[in-house]
């Protein structure tokens, strides 16, 4: 335990002599100060310029590769040149559910209409399958009562949209022409577009949703929209800069919408953080009697330091990604290494040259009732408290909340990782195609959501041959003796000089029946059929091989990632703070956070808890990516707070207050800015909670936890109870310049 304070409070907010990282940027700042309107217009300069950076680069861009061999079968497809194998399924079922299919007159009349109106467009659709045909059966039900009509819909690539809307109108036709019956189509494309589709909706509600949000949570945070509107000022600065540069590197590091989300989050994020941890200190200075100037020399020692320190451990944190050597968190990693990296130099530039010109008017339009309390600028008596309290008994807040996290973080224990299939991923009513697919899934499994067997020949010649052909008959007799786990309707159909085989898969597309459907028929279907033909390569993609490599590839990789993350934050804070134990204590805590998020997230999504509050229904598994992602994201952002935090700390100490006054100032005196910052971030991803896909639900609660944990009892009470029992042990291995001499219990 330590004792209680006996030097001066007011020592407690002087800053320690600057080192030599915090010298030049004191310099940075001091110039941007000085030379405040070239700053400014430098700012915007670099901003205009990588705007328009997109224009200098035509073309297409870059393409993400799946990794595994689902991404080496889609390139089989893609060198073809000759566009895909797209292909789309239509239920036909009786609204009045008579049947069976083949004694009921007006199914058959639907189904054969149907055929007939397609066949009134050879140039948009080929390769046409119903239970009308030769081995019509494959294309009825189990119990009878339902038809399947298949078709691809033909290319070349620039008539592709004009060939699915002419398919999709004969769909349409045959439903006006057959009122009794219900057409349901979905397939390659009518799931995607319905998948593209939910998610543009859902990041247009989002960032509706969240500005607003933002910006009331930022006028109670400064209690002025002059001061509230620079935060704002800065993050959209940053954001435009960050995808005006992506939109030109894209030309050769792929990048897709999903990771455009993220990336406008944690620029939002880090943005607003810097803003508010800049602003509160020159507030702080501002109150100690310091004119502007001064107020912000101080600041860019202080704070400023804190800002790249963090900086520097979010972005080289996220490299972390990387690793995983999956092409699409390449895109990701260059979008946020790039957002926080802009971030951190506007803080340094044109927020200090913003702040100079503004002087004392940056508290002008104050909020009414609340401006002259947040313009103080005061610390927080609350979390003060709750600090004094803490470093008064260590053990015992420590190990009470400690427990509580271990046993929020329980059910990671049973974590099944396991992507939503795209009838799981959007609710019930959302999108036509989704219910359809699932309404499909129930009579036909699979037929929407085919596995993709790639065939090409060696010597460069046509797949389409008649062993090859000889060998798809023989998969129709290795579906039979598969014990239910490979399905009909199997199709196949040349694209360029490849072959594209699509067999069903039982199970829920990515659920483990799915996955063992997918291992026979990697594993023991292809190998007795195709490879048996000489000169002939094969292998296997689709909606449950896709989502299933990317998770081994991950899995096998998440070793590697968290090593890199965990040995790279321990370097980065021993350099930081000059200790061993900081590290040491900070990565526990970050962990204990992660984990109880993650815990959450498996009690909410994979155990089926609050689904009508939530608005989901439950798939049994959480997104493979996820933990991986949240835990290289959060170990980033948690940073921001948590060397702010010990920078308080380390500077009331290095001023002459003892080590609990230390303590509970720091706590105190950075409990706003920090609260205000997680609030915000808090917000914006409980707004993600409310959207469509289940993907975006887990995202939004899983990050929105983590923040409140760490933002709150991991900062306001382990923190605090850890640094209480170390004592002097906290700062261990200071230079000499700094040493600390920690008051001997009395």
């Amino acid at each position: 335990m330590l004792p209680e304070s006996k030097s001066d409070p007011r020592a407690s907010t002087a800053p320690g002599p600057p080192t030599a990282g915090t010298g030049v940027i004191a310099a940075v700042a001091g110039w941007s100060v000085r030379h405040r309107t070239l700053a400014i217009a430098g700012w915007v300069a670099l901003v205009l310029a990588a705007v328009l950076s997109s224009v200098l680069v035509s073309g297409d861009d870059a393409r993400a590769a799946d990794p595994g061999e689902a991404g080496r079968a889609q390139q089989m497809v893609d060198a073809q040149r000759s566009g895909s194998s797209v292909r789309e399924n239509v239920l036909i079922q009786s609204r009045d559910g008579t049947g069976p299919f083949s004694d009921d007159p007006k199914l058959r009349a639907a189904a054969k209409d149907l055929v007939a109106l397609l066949h009134r467009t050879p140039e948009a659709v080929r390769d046409i399958g119903s239970p009308l045909a030769a081995h019509g059966e494959r294309w009825v039900s189990r119990d009878g009562r339902s038809g399947l009509v298949t078709f691809e819909v033909a290319g070349p690539d620039e008539r592709f949209d004009d060939n699915y809307a002419a398919a999709v109108a004969a769909v349409e036709q045959a439903q006006r022409r057959h009122p009794g019956v219900r057409f349901s189509q979905a397939g390659d494309r009518s799931l995607s577009g319905a998948i593209d589709e939910g998610i543009k909706n859902d990041l247009g509600r989002a960032e509706t949703t969240s500005l607003p949000l933002t910006i009331v949570i930022l006028l109670a945070v400064f209690g002025s929209l002059i001061a509230a509107g620079i935060p704002l000022l800065l993050s959209a600065t940053v954001v435009a800069a960050t995808f005006g540069l992506l939109g030109f590197i894209g030309q050769w590091v792929p990048f897709n919408g999903a990771a455009s989300a993220i990336v406008l989050l944690i620029g939002m994020a880090v943005g607003i953080d810097y803003s508010l941890f800049y602003l509160r200190r020159v507030r702080e200075e501002r109150a100690a009697g310091h004119d502007v100037r001064e107020a912000l020399r101080r600041t860019a020692e202080t704070s400023g330091h804190a800002i790249v320190a963090s900086g520097l451990t979010v972005m080289l944190c996220l490299v972390g990604l990387l690793f995983t050597g999956v092409d699409v968190f390449k895109g990701l990693t260059a979008g946020t290494v790039l957002v926080v990296g802009l971030a951190v130099l506007g803080s340094l530039t044109v927020l200090p040259a913003l702040l100079a010109v503004l002087g004392r008017r940056v508290d002008w339009a104050r909020v009414p009732w609340l401006g002259r309390r947040r313009i103080a600028a005061g610390e927080s008596r609350i979390w003060g408290q709750v600090a004094r309290a803490v470093v008064a008994r260590p053990v015992l807040s420590g190990a009470a909340v400690s427990a509580v996290l271990l046993v929020l973080a329980l059910p990671v224990l049973g974590i099944r990782l396991q992507d939503a299939a795209v009838t799981a991923s959007l609710p019930p009513g959302i999108s036509p195609a989704v219910d359809a697919a699932t309404a499909m899934q129930r009579e036909f499994p699979g037929a929407a959501t085919a596995a993709r067997v790639v065939l090409t020949r060696g010597d460069g010649d046509s797949a389409d041959t008649q062993q090859v052909r000889a060998a798809i008959e023989g998969l129709h007799r290795q579906a039979v003796s598969s014990g239910g786990l490979l399905l009909e309707p199997i199709t196949a159909v040349p694209v360029g000089h490849a072959m594209v085989v699509r067999v069903p898969l039982a199970g829920a597309v990515t659920d483990p029946v799915a996955d063992r459907a997918l291992a026979m028929l990697r594993e023991r279907a292809l190998p007795a059929t195709f490879g048996q033909v000489t000169g002939v390569s094969y292998a296997v993609t689709g909606k449950t091989a896709t989502p299933h490599d990317f998770a081994v590839q991950v899995n096998d990789r998440t070793p590697i990632v968290v090593a890199f993350v965990l040995a790279l934050a321990f370097v980065l804070l021993a350099v930081t703070f000059r200790s061993w134990t900081i590290p040491l204590v900070s990565i526990l805590l970050n962990l204990l956070s992660i984990g109880a998020a993650c815990g959450v997230l498996v009690w909410v999504f994979q155990d089926g808890h609050l689904e009508s509050l939530l608005g989901f229904g439950s798939y049994g598994g959480v997104v493979s990516w996820l933990p991986l992602f949240m835990f290289v994201i959060l170990f980033g952002l948690s940073m921001d707070y948590h060397i702010f935090i010990l920078s308080r700390i380390k500077e009331r100490r290095l001023g002459g207050a003892s080590a609990r006054e230390a303590i509970v100032g720091g706590i105190a005196g950075s409990a706003g800015v920090v609260s205000g910052a997680a609030f915000i971030m808090i917000g914006v991803f409980t707004v993600f909670v409310t959207l469509s896909a289940i993907e975006y639900k887990m995202l939004g609660l899983g990050m929105a936890v983590a923040i409140l944990i760490d933002a709150t009892v991991v900062r306001g009470v382990l923190l605090p109870a850890a640094m209480a029992l170390l004592g002097e042990r906290t700062w261990m291995r200071q230079p000499a310049t700094q040493a600390l001499t920690w008051p001997a219990a009395p």
